[in-house]
């Protein structure tokens, strides 16, 4: 039987007989002395056979290569001076081995070297496709360790130190308007019916408020048939939460302790608290994002009542149609950013058009309050606009104005983005930063110009404030998400709990109450028996991990994840199903494969 991990050896299990189980990581032979690191999910330890103290072993440690899988008896010692490795947490010991077995051997070329030591850049297809590899080396075996850690301290921390329960939702459910897509399954004892996978558990939990189990969580698979990036995956992973008598800022203090007690159990990182705040209105205003990465100052600054009547047609043209000038102020921008790279085809001329604008005005500042910028806008500035606009953005000799000028939205991304881009460009973002900051005061809805309606921002079960009930096409919602340096990784609110509020917000949302009756009847129904004022939030488990991990993408810290076309490359997933199957559940396939074209 196994004693003991690899990685868990120390000087203290000095002279004591243990059994590993393991996969060689590397075979070295020194002038007959043979040296194998052994490895587990727990770490390396170097293991020793020679021809005189370990004869028996000897022959099968010559045969050993890379991946086998090996059970190794052994008696540790302490390592000569000369070959300590303080690179490794066994580095001070070595294993010399009585007995080795191989259990296992590998009899096809390795798709890529898996050892720690390798520094091979691996294609990721080629790591999708052999990830059972993959998660064998360090770097991922570090990230889905590190998950398991996160997913141990919420439970703990939720559990014993707040007595909540964590209770399993369906998976198999009903399709419900908003959101995004779902993935529907159809169900073949009910015919022609079909069930949806759930994007989120929100229904479920709130009905387990009405059923008086008041602090509820799960870990919650989530499912959504949406366009995929980086930090998105068409099967998710969130930390549920909901709970029932808590006001908004009881429930944000709770959620502070959560993510504090996180980040001192996981990274032993002592979070100052309590997290900043922004309203809505606040962050948009100020950083054009309701996600904004706060570790440096680049702050947004509108000037649209200074420009609003300037001669520049550009600037007084989006106010005169209802939108904003904006101003990202860049000190020291004159020397680090150059005119060819804000003029078209310029690489932060093209940051801005895909964020939606049609170019990027600018003034640079120089000595004596002097200005350098386009004959139109100079010309077009009169000595009270130019002193006001520099007052107002703070801009000293050197400073760099880039100007957005439009609607508001297109303003606020197109500035958003460059500011993330340069922000990062020039060094002021510091990477071992951990920035929370809650936004709080969410609209309650924004207009689908599409479809011609308000739709929910967050979810249409979103409490309104109290304030607002007489106008809710202009509401504020009692909602508030927690953003990591720029990454939103939890998002909740306080509930509608009462019928006829939830009907209303429903009529705002363009639902008729036969459609109102006919999707959530089950719920307005129970909010006639006592249901209790509640709330609560969900984490992007996946999100907060792979910031903790410092990787650049969810699919890092996913055991099995999809490919950007929601795809699996290990199993071939999705694949085509027997006529049979379809047959069984009535189902006929509309699809068309696209004919090649003639060459």
């Amino acid at each position: 039987m196994r004693t003991n991990y690899c990685g868990d050896l120390r000087l203290e299990h000095l002279d004591k007989i243990v059994t590993l189980y393991g996969w060689v990581d590397r075979r070295r032979d020194h002038g007959g002395v043979i040296f194998i690191d052994l490895r587990d999910r727990c770490g390396i330890v170097q293991i020793v056979s020679d021809p005189q103290r370990t004869a028996e072993s000897y022959p099968q440690a010559d045969n050993l290569r890379s991946e086998y899988v090996v059970r190794i008896t052994g008696t540790v010692s302490q390592r000569p001076p000369e070959s300590l490795n303080p690179k490794l947490p066994t580095g001070e010991i070595e294993i010399y081995a009585g007995e080795i077995e191989i259990v296992n051997a590998v009899t096809k070329s390795l798709p890529f070297q898996i050892s720690s030591l390798e520094e091979e850049n691996v294609r990721e297809d080629l790591r999708l496709k052999y990830r059972y590899l993959d998660l064998r080396r360090e770097r991922m075996s570090s990230n889905i360790q590190l998950r398991h850690q996160v997913v141990k301290a919420m439970r703990r921390f939720l559990e014993d130190e707040y007595n909540f329960l964590e209770v399993e939702t369906p998976i198999l459910t009903r399709s419900t308007p908003e959101g995004a897509r779902d993935y529907l399954v159809p169900s073949r004892v009910n015919e022609g019916q079909w069930y949806a996978l759930p994007q989120s558990p929100q229904l479920f939990k709130q009905l387990l408020m009405v059923s008086g189990c008041d602090r509820y969580y799960q870990i919650a698979r989530c499912f959504r048939d949406e366009d995929l990036r980086a930090d998105r995956q068409p099967e998710f992973t969130q930390l549920d939460i909901e709970m029932s008598f808590l006001s908004e800022d009881e429930i944000i203090e709770l959620n502070e302790g959560l993510v504090a007690h996180i980040f001192k159990q996981v990274k032993n990182i002592d979070l100052p608290r309590p997290f900043p705040r922004l309203t809505y209105a606040e962050a948009m205003d100020k950083y054009g994002s309701d996600r904004p990465d706060t570790r440096f100052a680049l702050e947004l600054v509108d000037v649209s009542e200074i420009l609003q009547d300037s001669g520049f047609k550009v600037f007084s043209g989006a106010v005169k149609n209802g939108g904003v000038i904006k101003v990202l102020p860049i000190p020291e921008g004159n020397d680090k950013i150059p005119n060819v790279r804000i003029k078209p085809k310029g690489d932060l001329f093209n940051e801005a058009t895909i964020a939606g604008a049609k170019g990027i005005a600018y003034v640079r500042v120089r000595e004596n309050g002097e200005i350098n910028t386009i004959g139109a806008i100079k010309d077009n500035l009169t000595p009270e606009q130019k002193e006001a606009l520099l007052t107002k953005t703070g801009a000293k000799p050197g400073h760099l104005l880039l100007f957005g000028a439009g609607d508001t939205d297109t303003v606020n991304k197109s500035l958003d983005r460059l500011r993330l881009v340069i922000g990062k460009e020039l060094g002021l973002i510091d990477e071992n930063k951990l920035n929370f900051v809650w936004v709080t005061q969410f609209p309650m809805f924004e207009w689908n110009e599409d479809e011609k309606r308000l739709e929910a921002l967050h979810h249409p079960f979103t409490a309104p404030n109290p304030e607002d009930l007489d106008d809710l096409s202009k509401a504020r919602a009692l909602a508030y998400d927690l953003v990591l340096n720029g990454v939103e990784i939890g998002g909740g609110s306080l509930r509608i709990y009462q019928r006829e509020v939830q009907e209303k917000v429903f009529a705002t949302i363009g639902l008729s109450d036969e459609e109102a009756k006919n999707k959530f009847g089950f719920l307005l129904e129970a909010f006639e028996y006592g249901t209790p004022p509640h709330g609560g939030i969900a984490y992007g488990l996946d999100r907060l991990v792979m910031l903790m991990a410092k990787e650049n993408s969810i699919r890092d810290v996913i055991a099995f994840p999809k490919t950007q076309q929601a795809s699996c490359l290990l199993t071939e997933a999705p694949a085509g199903v027997d006529n049979k199957q379809l047959k069984e559940l009535h189902v006929a396939s509309t699809f068309k494969p696209k004919k090649k074209s003639e060459e």
